[in-house]
């Protein structure tokens, strides 16, 4: 009787189905641990918008204290931060993440200087900095202000001509200001004109496209300033002689920056990359892919910036300094000596052929241990305004050269990109197009299609 039900075919069955769902069981069960134990996700947004950025993780993994990221809000809403909590602590071990309800504990929010609800802070050894949002940039701005401090200024100088920090039109700076407080760094104008010194606060100095002459006592305190160990971020356009728009040559400034190896072409780079027209523009533009291995462009690798009305320069070692290329631009790229007319003869035998250098970096020696002085020239000013600074790469070379100069290499990276905004737009004749196929055309597709089925089948 045994042996019979044994056989049985339902018996079988049963024990194939009993089978199969201890092995599904126990796939379940090892697939939860795993999951559990090695916690991984994949960002399919095209600007991995759901990713912490290279940037993020360096600044991570060369903690040497232990962090502490402490998230207040009501407990029923801790919810709304742990997602992006938790990619902190995946980074590192030494990364931990505590939640708090202010109102179950209000002294721990009061000790924090905790305001308002939905507000971080971070504590990296025994120093507790507040994340100014709860997003990647406030939070690492945090761990940023924790490690560096609060002391690194970068100073732009103003009273000739450059393109100031406080305005917001497309020829001001205020985009890099914006750019350089989510790294943390505190920004100011200096003029040297009333003052020829550059003030001891200043972590560095920016010169910005200055249109008028530089006098040679400011020269001479940008000279002193480096060569005693300061860092300086020099962008020089093209000395153009056309009518009102004319930019003066600067040759005090240009003599300074040749002492020191970096010669400034009096040209105008023109670029007919066709990859230009797909961005809309013109041959003004120079598009850049050509980067060499200093550290502030080593990471940049397939990341195009533009450079509208740049100049190009050459470069050498001296006898105090070492410089390296940053970039080139395009083999379809040439410079025309032309300054003086905007007619431009692309067949003239006495232009350049590209590639041609756009920027440098150097050192210079000050003979003082451990303190050198850095500068970074790009020939070319309008590429960091708020007209092209958001323009693909341009804000973090910007900002990797910033880095760099106030000697914050594990800050160099690609930052992460903001959301894209991918709206359709279309005119009222395409929304009437769109209205009439999806509320009409399309609905009676299916019901002849219905009842051509039917009437087949009848």
């Amino acid at each position: 009787m045994a042996s019979q039900w044994l056989k049985a075919r339902q018996t079988k069955y049963a024990a194939y189905a009993t089978t199969y769902i201890l092995v599904v069981l126990a796939v379940v069960v090892v697939a939860n641990y795993l999951a559990n134990r090695y916690s991984k996700s994949y960002d399919a947004t095209a600007n991995k918008r759901y990713s912490l950025s290279p940037e993020t993780k360096k600044i991570v993994d060369g903690l040497k204290e232990p962090a502490t990221i402490t998230y207040f809000n009501a407990s029923t809403r801790f919810g709304e931060a742990r997602g992006l909590l938790d990619e902190y602590s995946a980074l590192s071990a030494k990364v931990h993440v505590k939640y708090v309800d202010p109102v179950k504990e209000p002294m721990l929010a009061r000790q924090a200087g905790i305001r308002s609800e939905g507000t971080a802070t971070v504590q990296v050894g025994d120093h507790t900095e507040i994340a100014s949002d709860m997003t990647e940039e406030g939070i690492t701005g945090a761990f940023i202000r924790d490690i560096k401090g609060n002391t690194r200024t970068v100073c732009f100088l103003t009273g000739s001509g450059e393109h100031p920090i406080d305005d917001s039109g497309r020829d001001g700076a205020s985009g890099l200001k914006d750019l350089l407080g989510r790294d943390s760094y505190q920004t100011q104008a200096i003029d040297l004109v009333q003052k020829a010194t550059v003030p001891a606060e200043c972590t560095a100095i920016v010169i910005a496209g200055p249109t008028r002459d530089y006098e040679q006592p400011a020269v001479d305190a940008i000279k002193a300033y480096v060569e005693n160990g300061g860092r300086a971020f020099f962008m020089l356009d093209p000395p153009f002689s056309m009518g009102p728009s004319s930019i003066a040559e600067n040759a005090a400034l240009s003599s300074l920056l040749q002492s020191w190896g970096v010669t400034l072409d009096k040209d105008l780079v023109l670029d007919l990359n066709p990859v230009g027209q797909i961005y809309g523009f013109g041959g003004q533009v120079a598009l850049v892919n050509n980067y060499g291995t200093q550290p502030i462009v080593a990471d940049m690798k397939r990341t195009y910036t533009g450079f509208p009305l740049s100049r190009s320069l050459t470069f050498s070692n001296g006898s105090k300094t070492t410089v390296e290329k940053l970039f080139d631009s395009s083999d379809t790229s040439f410079a025309t000596m032309n300054l003086n007319s905007p007619k431009i003869n692309t067949s003239d035998p006495s232009n350049k052929r590209g590639p041609l250098t756009l920027g440098a970096a150097g050192s210079y020696a000050s003979g003082k241990p451990n303190l050198q002085g850095r500068f970074v020239v790009v020939g070319d000013s309008t590429w960091a305004s708020n007209s092209f600074i958001k323009f693909n790469g341009n804000g973090d070379l910007a900002t990797n050269a910033i880095n760099w100069l106030c000697s914050d290499e594990d800050l160099i990276s690609i930052r992460p990109k903001a959301p894209e905004d991918r709206r359709i737009t279309m005119t009222t004749g395409q929304l009437a197009m769109v209205r009439l196929v999806s509320q009409f055309v399309l609905p009676l597709i299916v019901i002849a299609g219905g009842i051509f089925v039917w009437w087949k089948r009848r």
